[in-house]
């Protein structure tokens, strides 16, 4: 298998971890996460009950849980579109592993999404047998974020080998504040997947200020991550105010990333970066400005279905893109 077919089935493989992705988010935001209570199966089936007598079946082996099909359903089509994605990361990592040595493939990247792969199956499992904890709601996000952009850095990895960048362009330095701007914008994500682990999308009402107020009463509390455990955390534990307190987080964040970020881009453009550097930061700067919309939309319209779904979805185009960038600029830095 050649470097460009590769290149090729990461990219179709990329497009299957924004699905799964995108479907995460579509089933915490309908309130599926825990559709099957158990797992990897259905209540016990492989396939989630749909008929009538399939539930009234079911019903009486699980009195103490009601059952939605729709919910069951649409927990285990993420589930097989999570299985079908490491089943390919499986199988193009063997491939890398036979033809390492004839195309000088690289392996480090590939056997870590391998180990992440099964760890974020068993956040999956523990996601619903925990009864959506929200520090393993986080994780299992960041999870599945930390996989798309592996598998961002593997094909960029790949495009250098085809097309290697011979010219330097920047110094060390901007590599490094380029780096910090990306984890900035990995704290910001983690945020907002506290934000959603705790259903404090809506805790603010209004734009800029949050419930008629600039500066809320903070609660640090709310930051705790190591709830108890044996409870169930559906639509969230924590009190208003302590959801305001994460809100007010999660918008500061926003803030100082899109200004970081503007003021990074504009020094960048400055000095006529080539293509392959010039257009994710373009690209990186629109996705900000995108998102940053879509926060107030959801703030404004209380988090209508499809714009909180669209908000994990550019999250995670934003964070692929900026690992791009980060690659790029590293490799065309004077190491």
């Amino acid at each position: 298998m050649s470097v460009k077919t590769f290149i090729v089935w990461l990219t179709v493989t990329m497009i299957l971890a924004f699905s799964v992705i995108t479907l995460g988010a579509y089933t915490r935001l309908t309130h599926a996460g825990l559709g099957c209570p158990d797992w990897p199966g259905c209540y016990g089936q492989w396939l989630a009950p749909s008929s009538s007598a399939q539930i009234t079946q079911i019903q009486t082996e699980y009195p103490d849980q009601q059952i939605d099909g729709g919910k069951a359903w649409t927990e285990m089509v993420h589930r097989y579109a999570a299985g079908g994605l490491g089943l390919l990361i499986i199988g193009l990592t063997g491939f890398s592993l036979i033809y390492r040595r004839r195309e000088n493939l690289p392996i480090g990247v590939p056997l870590v999404l391998v180990g992440l792969i099964i760890w974020q199956a068993l956040l999956g499992m523990w996601t619903v047998t925990l009864k959506l904890h929200p520090l393993i709601v986080m994780a299992h996000l960041l999870g599945g974020l930390t996989i798309f952009a592996g598998l961002a850095g593997w094909r960029a990895q790949l495009v250098q080998l085809a097309h290697p960048i011979t010219d330097y362009f920047f110094s060390s330095r901007t590599c490094r504040w380029v780096g910090l701007g990306l984890l900035l914008l990995i704290g910001q994500i983690a945020l907002g997947g506290w934000v959603s682990a705790n259903y404090a999308g809506i805790a603010c009402l209004g734009f800029p200020t949050c419930n008629g107020h600039w500066w809320p009463m903070w609660h640090w509390q709310a930051f705790d991550i190591f709830m108890p455990l044996g409870m169930n955390y559906e639509g969230g534990l924590l009190g208003p105010a302590e959801r305001v307190s994460i809100q007010m987080a999660h918008r500061i964040g926003a803030f100082l990333v899109v200004g970081y970020w503007g003021v990074l881009a504009i020094y960048l453009l400055i000095q006529s970066p080539p293509p392959r550097i010039r257009t994710p930061l373009i690209l990186l700067m629109l996705l900000l400005v995108a998102q940053f919309v879509i926060g107030m939309i959801n703030v404004l319209a209380l988090l209508p279905l499809s714009a909180a779904t669209a908000h994990n979805g550019v999250a995670a185009l934003i964070l692929v893109t900026a690992v791009n960038l980060y690659l790029q600029v590293r490799s065309a830095s004077n190491r």
